[in-house]
């Protein structure tokens, strides 16, 4: 008998480096597992000079070529030096096209987010993406809505990346020290927890890979690359996660990496009419 598939995987996040700094782990994992993962960034185009380091710390990571929205940061004109509108002014039925695109084109099992709060220091763009991506993944199953944007396709699970006061640890000291404030949510809202320590040389590796964010003395990277490798390896070894809709995984509700026996590659979803 053949086995099940692994679940695929796939990151959505609103700048270049948050899919290192959130998710990394995770997703270094799934692909040394053979799972076949992605990454959807809605902010910075191509034409940014963040967009070749995005490319390099996606090969790190096993998570192929970038897939951007197109859209500008809120707090950075230079993230679309073409002039596109930034995410957070952009109509939100456009931006939540664009996406249920990609999910339909790249059928992802498992879709992993920012939470409502917008990681840490509540930055716009964060915010605006957690909503563009819980519309997106409930908009994707559903063949009357975008019907331009392929077949319907619903994810098993998806998940929002988060921070509670737990398990924040030396990141919450390490960022008041530059004046960035430190939103967290209940311990309670946390349902998946996972150590990713035999993979944080490849994480912050492509955190590293964000070059210009890792030279800066505020942004996360370079505040991580500053520190001694013990103490940077500690603040990276562990990702929480919220699971947020659809329903519980078979088998496994709680836990992001589902054993193989209970996978399946996707959810039936309604033919189009």
């Amino acid at each position: 008998m053949s086995q099940p598939s692994l679940p695929s995987l796939m990151g959505v996040f609103a700048h270049p480096d948050d899919e290192s700094l959130l998710a990394g782990g995770v997703l270094a994992r799934h692909h040394a597992a053979g799972a076949r993962t992605c990454v959807v960034t809605a902010t910075w185009t191509r034409a940014s000079h963040r967009a070749p380091e995005l490319a390099d710390a996606l090969a790190v990571l096993g998570a192929g070529a970038p897939r951007l929205l197109g859209y500008a940061d809120a707090r950075n004109p230079a993230s679309a030096p073409e002039g596109a509108v930034r995410l957070v002014d952009a109509p939100l039925d456009e931006a939540v096209g664009r996406l249920v695109a990609h999910i339909r084109a790249l059928l992802p099992d498992i879709v992993i987010g920012h939470d409502a709060l917008g990681q840490l220091t509540g930055h716009p763009d964060h915010r605006r993406a957690h909503q563009v991506t819980l519309l997106a993944v409930e908009a994707a199953a559903l063949p009357h809505l975008y019907p331009e944007a392929g077949e319907p396709w619903q994810p098993a699970a998806l998940y929002a990346a988060t921070h509670s006061p737990s398990g924040v640890g030396r990141l919450g000291p390490l960022l008041r020290s530059v004046g960035k404030t430190l939103l967290t949510v209940p311990d309670t809202y946390v349902t998946t927890t996972v150590d990713v320590s035999p993979w944080a040389a490849t994480k912050m590796e492509a955190i590293l890979a964000h070059r210009s964010e890792a030279a800066r003395e505020r942004p996360l990277p370079g505040l991580l690359a500053r520190l001694p490798e013990p103490e940077r390896a500690e603040i990276i070894r562990t990702e929480q996660f919220t699971r947020l809709t659809p329903g519980p995984a078979p088998g496994d509700p709680d836990r992001l990496s589902w054993p193989l026996e209970h996978l399946s590659r996707h959810r039936a979803v309604p033919a189009r009419p």
